[in-house]
């Protein structure tokens, strides 16, 4: 039976709310007993390597709630003082200060704080890095037998020489990161006529993994991701890589953003010294540990922590000074609406 339009959207409607309404009861039944709340917006496998080491180390059961860093931000702010949430993970720092902005972080322990670098964490202290990812440039080696024919910049992928060349992600967080950096370094009438360039040589795709295989394809040129995805692929064959060479930008060019995960405890949380451990235990040698021997390939930021040993190090890509705080989404989203890349 066909059942008439309205019918249908009622009916999705009313099972999205349902499915809204369980989620948030799981949560509340969570929050209410000694299970620690994680809103889960950074890669769900990295999180439940992260959870389940803590649990089997302290004992303390962790809930993870999942989804995107705007999604889970919004949440937390429509929550409020009533969120079930404990605490508030992220791919991307923007979200971290829209949470923030709203007043619903608690200062973390000093002793969390001294475990990562002043580059890595906010001055305020509410919330801190907890791993980190570079920008990094693909490109099909056949395409570009020089490199000197390669892009020195970032900035140079809106020069009309680039059109159709250039595969982004372009309506996703890590992409919107990028910009946001772009426009804290260069200001806002550079970071507009940049992205009215892009908007004519930037082919879009879903995702940055989309982004990276239709430029080892030979459907686009290069593509603009971050550098996880590419050495994930290669962890597992190479697959959608192998025929793609790498650049990083170095010389403290935007193209060398490093975009820096968050970590920080909700205001609203029934479980604060619970919260302050797991904190203190993922900045420290537990959770940046995982991001050394496991799978995936985001940068460790503790102090003296190591990352994989695949990755290039940190202090080889001069990135530059980005204060993580001052990530600015909301004008980042104007600029790429009026660009049309949105």
């Amino acid at each position: 039976m066909q059942f008439p339009f309205n019918f249908q959207r009622r009916s999705l409607v009313l099972a999205l709310g349902l499915g809204a309404a369980a989620l948030a009861s799981h949560a509340q039944s969570a929050a209410d007993s000694n299970t620690l709340v994680v809103y889960n917006a950074q890669h769900v496998s990295l999180t439940q390597a992260w959870t389940d080491a803590f649990t089997r180390e302290t004992g303390i059961k962790v809930l993870v709630r999942n989804g995107g860093d705007a999604e889970m931000g919004n949440q937390i702010v429509q929550e409020g003082a009533n969120s079930p949430a404990d605490i508030f993970l992220t791919e991307n720092s923007p979200a971290m200060s829209l949470v923030d902005n709203a007043k619903l972080f608690v200062p973390l322990d000093p002793a969390t704080l001294a475990q990562i670098p002043a580059e890595f964490r906010p001055d305020h202290g509410r919330w801190t890095g907890i791993a980190a990812r570079s920008t990094l440039l693909v490109y099909r080696k056949t395409k570009f037998p020089s490199k000197d024919m390669l892009p020195k910049s970032l900035m140079d992928l809106a020069d009309p020489v680039w059109k159709g060349r250039v595969a982004a992600a372009s309506a996703g967080p890590d992409f919107q990161a990028i910009v946001s950096a772009v426009l804290q370094l260069k200001g806002e009438a550079a970071t507009a006529a940049w992205l009215t360039g892009l908007k004519t040589n930037v082919v879009t795709y879903r995702s940055n993994s989309a982004a990276m295989k239709a430029s080892n394809d030979g459907e686009v040129d290069t593509a603009v991701i971050y550098h996880y995805y590419y050495l994930g692929d290669m962890s597992k064959g190479g697959a959608n890589t192998d025929k793609l060479g790498t650049l990083y930008f170095r010389n403290q060019d935007p193209g060398a953003f490093i975009s820096v995960s968050g970590g920080g405890i909700l205001a609203s949380s029934k479980h604060q010294p619970q919260a302050q451990q797991f904190m203190k235990w993922l900045t420290g040698k537990g959770g940046q540990d995982i991001l050394r021997t496991g799978n995936s390939y985001e940068y460790a930021v503790g102090v003296d922590a190591k990352s994989n040993r695949n990755l290039m190090p940190l202090g080889e890509l001069q990135a530059p000074r980005v204060d993580m705080s001052k990530l600015n989404t909301s004008k980042t989203t104007d600029l790429m609406l009026k660009a049309g890349l949105l």
